[in-house]
């Protein structure tokens, strides 16, 4: 899942040197979209052909899948919100104005974010480690913004805080989605979740792909927005869900600090962005 990630820098760097962030956000929503109703059917006829597992079985429970409850259609909404829509729009509408070394520094704040707000739902404890990580986490993002001054002029800071802001929106996601974990298995949830994420993007899908020049969009472009949609999106996600049935909110994003020092890396190799005295 990291590695899926830190390569989804790279990817959206690529693709967005052939379409613009408020058009490839979309386009890539829709695009998982489709690729999760093609996974789950997929799964669903490979289920079916499987022979008959009586009910009183042991591993019955883990064959069936949860039929969908109603009742979550507007948690699911809130998921499409900030997991989808938000995260991956402010991602690559941050991304477009900052270097891979300072997103990738601004998303590894996302524990951060994911403790605070856990332990505001009193979902988890703080600990004088946790703390401890607080504090290196924010001191790192104030070098970077200090590094050209403060100001909305100043380079990439314009990105950096909308990179942080689809940060705070993954973050909302993840607390979120340990309220609905327990009750569907893992393809159901990315299921339901990108389906409430395309359906709110459809509309800015539609109006953007009508303005989109699609003869000037390289391949490059193209297989950009194919690995942001299947191994950033679908399959990177069907891996942090699975992950969050089993760990701690805030355990399973540190994973993510994992990603500042890969993407410096591969940012500085294969784009040629500069490594500087903060960063």
């Amino acid at each position: 899942m990291v590695l899926m990630w830190t390569a989804n820098f790279l990817a959206a760097k690529i693709a967005l040197r052939y379409v613009d962030p408020v058009t490839l956000g979309p386009l890539r929503v829709e695009l998982a979209a489709l690729i999760m109703l093609a996974v789950y059917a997929a799964t669903s006829r490979h289920r079916a052909g499987q022979p008959g597992v009586p009910q009183s079985h042991p591993g019955r429970k883990n064959r069936a899948r949860e039929a969908f409850d109603r009742g979550d259609l507007w948690r699911f909404f809130l998921l499409g919100v900030f997991g989808v829509a938000g995260n991956q729009l402010l991602f690559l509408i941050g991304l477009n104005y900052t270097t891979v070394g300072h997103s990738s520094l601004i998303i590894a704040t996302g524990p951060i974010t994911i403790l605070l707000l856990a332990r505001m739902q009193r979902l988890e404890l703080l600990t004088v480690n946790k703390l401890l990580g607080m504090v290196l986490s924010f001191s790192g993002v104030a070098l970077l913004a200090l590094e050209k001054g403060i100001s909305l002029q100043a380079g990439t800071l314009k990105g950096d805080l909308i990179t942080f802001a689809g940060s705070f929106s993954f973050a909302c996601y993840t607390v979120l989605s340990k309220r609905v974990a327990p009750k569907y298995d893992t393809i159901s949830m990315n299921l339901y979740l990108y389906l409430s994420g395309a359906v709110i993007v459809m509309p800015l899908a539609i109006w953007r792909a009508l303005l989109l020049d699609w003869g000037a969009v390289g391949w490059q472009g193209w297989l950009g927005l194919l690995y942001l949609a299947l191994f950033g999106s679908v399959c990177a996600y069907l891996i942090y869900f699975w992950a969050l049935r089993h760990l701690a909110a805030s355990r399973l994003a540190a994973f993510t600090y994992f990603q500042p020092v890969l993407a410096t890396i591969l940012g500085v190799w294969m784009l040629g962005e500069e490594m500087t005295h903060n960063l």
